[in-house]
């Protein structure tokens, strides 16, 4: 007997690439799962106060998606939608596909409703969320993974991106044709990336702690030569993907880059490139100093520059 799937996974397999934003976003709000609009470019929410914003009500949605029509369409992720979110991470040579798989073999990961691919060439595997709540959302950096649970938000297909010049779209892969189940998110993260001990030297940062920058930082300073430069690349795509403000990632990222045996000039190169890459805007820089430089981003373009309110 086919699985039942919940109304997330039924709008979802409904959205595909030929509707329009507006029309997906429409969509997902009458089926009951709150959106929110996304920047085209990125994943940067145009709401004041982000995934917090998310609505069901269609008139908002729809004034939403007429101001900016080419908006992606953002969800919270955990008890808001009902569903929370794995995410495989592909960032340049930092790929989280061996890891999940070594979680499969574990057990750990069945149950899965569908598997959606990322522009980037990653993979969200959406599960079920537990009714009580209580499931945060995390990052395994070891592994190439995230968990997006209460406090987080995706982007669903048929959203689109542009990956280095070429659009993509964010498409459902695969349904499950079997059983589905809650996912264990605290036993998969200890499977993933077991709580370390933080190296001595405290990383501080004024940004939002849900990212669990210390976390990546200590994860960063205890990279073997081979293995430093992409793990401060990945951490760095993490925290940009967060929005956490380029100096505030450079603050945390360059003690713990140069704990692990890089160069400042190294450490500043990379977490720009990585910046890039997530937002796709250049950063300014001073070539006499690296480590203080600014590290603003620009505005977004034209199409994409207004926050809601």
């Amino acid at each position: 007997m086919p699985a039942e799937h919940g109304a997330f996974v039924d709008t979802a397999l409904r959205a595909d690439a030929r509707w329009a934003p507006r029309a997906a976003a429409m969509a997902y709000a009458a089926a009951g799962i709150p959106v929110f609009p996304v920047a085209s470019d990125g994943k940067r929410p145009l709401t004041k106060h982000g995934f917090r914003d998310a609505s069901t009500r269609l008139r908002q949605v729809e004034e939403w998606w007429s101001l900016m029509p080419s908006s992606n369409v953002g969800v919270p992720t955990g008890v808001a939608s009902g569903v929370v979110v794995v995410d495989i991470d592909v960032h340049g040579p930092v790929t989280g596909y061996p890891a999940f798989e070594r979680a499969q073999r574990a057990g750990l990961v069945d149950g899965w409703e569908v598997l959606v691919r990322s522009p980037s060439g990653g993979m969200h595997a959406y599960f079920p969320a537990d009714s009580a709540g209580g499931h945060r959302s995390w990052q395994a950096a070891r592994a190439g993974i995230d968990f997006r649970g209460d406090g987080g938000y995706i982007i669903v297909p048929p959203s689109r991106r542009s990956i280095h010049g070429n659009p993509a779209a964010y498409i459902v892969e695969k349904v499950n044709p079997g059983a589905t189940a809650l996912l264990d998110s605290e036993r998969l993260r200890d499977f993933l990336d077991p709580r370390p001990v933080m190296p001595s030297g405290a990383f501080t940062s004024a940004a939002d702690r849900t990212v669990d920058v210390g976390r990546l930082a200590g994860w960063v300073a205890r990279r073997p030569k081979g293995e430093r430069n992409h793990g401060l690349f990945w951490a760095a795509c993490k925290m940009a993907e967060h929005d956490i403000a380029g100096t505030d990632a450079l603050d945390a990222l360059t003690g713990a880059g140069i704990h692990a045996g890089l160069s400042e000039r190294e450490i500043l190169t990379t977490v720009r490139s990585a910046y890039r890459t997530v937002h796709g805007a250049s950063m300014s820089a001073s070539a006499e100093s690296p480590t203080t430089a600014p590290f603003d981003r620009p505005p977004p373009a034209a199409s994409q520059s207004r926050v809601l309110r």
